[in-house]
């Protein structure tokens, strides 16, 4: 299947909340880690999400180049070619972006996407992420409404974040505190400034404890109740069932309990990348330490070529990646639940 289009994106979604299930949304870096996600989904006869962060789309423009709208445009048209191969919806997205790498990251991107729509094609991007969590609440929505306007002109989705997420991502760091819990006021307080779709199609990761990173289960306190506390106050207010779409972040180490309990509150996207990056790197370490006489050139010998071919072990890797993205349908149950069947 083609990427996936504004309509089957929405259709997803929409899907994906009314069955209480979300989608994996993979964070990727190179065509191999691109690859080992668009193959997991199939797998698992899931659509799902594959998205770059500012410093995945700056690492994949290349290390002299280091500018982050030429490595997500690569990083997009090379997706938009191989997903063809794929039976598997796939929506593309762009992660966390702080205020400062807006006018460097999404706008510009965006603004190629409203030109493409204005040619009558599809955007490049479904969808962007505007982290405003390290300003003021009033200020990051005030930001979004904004950027919300040009999404819609884009027929782009776009995603905010009302709260904090801990730990670190990207090289930002946040401290494990009571800023990790979005409150009630603050959910009412976006969708007064946002609305309920008129302005636009959003998505909201409104925060519960999440923490960025590798941590154990029981280290932090999620509270996906709180999820649903805010979906009730703003159904209560505007007379809707679950009326938000929202996106679980920091979710690795989080217990399979806690990831389903969020599903039912209307969790349609949850972000996979550190659980990714080491089941892409594990079989690499492995063929590495088994095979390092082969490997490298040791005491002058010739080494063996079949031993360190970066196809040989870059298999290996894209093969413990995609069974870890094909684990992620399954624990957020939207296995087997592709449009295409």
């Amino acid at each position: 299947m083609p990427i996936a289009s504004p309509e089957a994106y929405a259709e997803m979604l929409d899907r994906a909340k009314a069955g209480r299930y979300a989608y994996p949304a993979i964070n990727v870096t190179s065509s191999q880690t691109l690859n080992a996600a668009l193959k997991g989904f199939a797998d698992a006869e899931s659509d799902g999400i594959i998205q770059v962060s500012t410093g995945g789309a700056e690492y994949l423009s290349g290390p002299s180049v280091k500018d982050m709208v030429t490595g997500a445009v690569a990083f997009a048209a090379y997706a938009h070619e191989v997903a063809k191969k794929y039976p598997v919806n796939i929506a593309l997205h762009t992660d966390h972006c702080p205020k400062d790498k807006l006018d460097k990251f999404v706008r510009p991107l965006m603004a190629i996407s409203q030109e493409r729509v204005k040619a009558g094609q599809e955007p490049l991007f479904q969808s962007h992420m505007w982290d405003g969590s390290a300003v003021p609440v009033a200020e990051n929505l005030e930001i979004a409404a904004q950027l919300l306007d040009e999404a819609a002109k884009g027929k782009i989705v776009l995603e905010i974040e009302v709260g904090v997420v801990g730990g670190e991502e990207d090289g930002v760091e946040n401290a494990i505190n009571d800023k990790l819990y979005t409150t009630v006021e603050d959910g009412l307080a976006m969708v007064e400034a946002l609305g309920l779709g008129e302005k636009g199609r959003y998505m909201a990761a409104l925060t519960f404890g999440n923490v960025h990173g590798v941590y154990k289960p029981g280290n932090v306190k999620l509270r996906p109740e709180i999820l649903n506390q805010i979906q009730e106050a703003v159904g209560a207010k505007h007379g809707k069932e679950k009326p938000l779409s929202l996106v679980f972040h920091g979710g690795s180490g989080s217990l399979l309990s806690e990831i389903r309990e969020a599903l039912d509150y209307g969790v349609v996207k949850m972000n996979i990348d550190t659980d990714t990056q080491y089941t892409f790197s594990r079989p690499v370490a492995d063929h590495m330490f088994r095979n390092y006489d082969g490997v490298l050139k040791v005491d002058g010998e010739v080494g063996n070529k079949k031993m360190y071919d970066p196809r040989v072990w870059g298999k290996a890797a894209e093969a413990g990646m995609a069974a870890r993205v094909a684990e992620a349908c399954e624990h957020l149950r939207s296995t087997g639940t592709t449009m295409t069947k």
